[in-house]
Formats: structure tokens, sequence, C-alpha cells
């Protein structure tokens, strides 16, 4: 099972990387590559984008990193650096690489860039490999 497959079966499920528009771009073991559009149903009430918006597509970058290899990766602990606003009508492009791939546990940086390659913001996270598969294996 390639870490390309594990990542399209992850995808059909997870209806909010969904509607967040997410196109996966490139994935490799411990690595992923994801694209969006910002959309005006993602502003808060200051007119910029939500937080959660950078915090959540950061988060989709990051479970792809880490659950490719089909070992089941929970997150243990996460942080997010907001560097630049993010506004309805930017390009986003988070890219996840692995720090670290341990036995039961893994640390990753994304960051992600705008359309003018603006670094908006930096999310590490760390997971907890739990030893189960993320996809089953076909008999």
């Amino acid at each position: 099972m390639t870490p390309q497959h594990i990542v399209d079966e992850i995808m059909k499920a997870d209806l909010f990387s969904q509607w967040l528009g997410i196109e996966v771009l490139a994935i490799q073991e411990g690595y992923s590559k994801i694209k969006m559009q910002v959309r005006p149903e993602m502003l808060n009430g200051l007119g910029i984008v939500h937080g959660g918006i950078a915090f959540a597509f950061s988060d989709s970058a990051f479970a792809f990193a880490c659950n490719n290899r089909n070992n089941l990766s929970v997150a243990l602990d996460t942080s997010i650096n907001f560097l630049k606003p993010v506004h309805v009508g930017d390009t986003l492009i988070a890219e996840a690489k692995e720090l670290h791939n341990g036995r039961s546990t893994g640390l990753y940086q994304i960051t992600i860039l705008n359309q003018h390659e603006q670094l908006v913001s930096i999310f590490k996270g760390n997971c907890f490999r739990t030893g189960k598969p993320v996809v089953k294996p076909s008999l």
C-alpha cells in the first residue's frame, strides 16, 4: 500500500478536509503538500480569515504526513504561529515535513505559504502512533 493510496482513502472519509476544498499535491512517506482556496464563509467577525481555518488546513497536512505509512497516528500536541493574515481569495499551500519518525511518536513541521509565497503560519505537531492500520489490507 503506497502513501498516496492511504491518503486517498483518508480523504474519502474526511468530510472536513473536503469542505475546506483541499487538493492533495504531493505525498511521500512522512511528507504531504496540499492546497486550498480561501472562501468568504471562512471569514471571522474582523474581516480576515478565522485562525481556525489555517489551523485546520495545517492539521490536515499533518494528518496526511503522519498517517501515510499506514500506522494510525493521532495528535498529542500541536501549536501554531500566525505570521500574516489570510484573506478571501488567497490560495494557500501547506507543506508538512517530518522532523522525527519514532516507533511511538512523530514530530512534524507544517508551513503555509500564500499565493505570493509569503509565510502565513508555522504549525508544529507531535503525534502518537497507535500501531493500528489506517487502511486495512484487502484479502
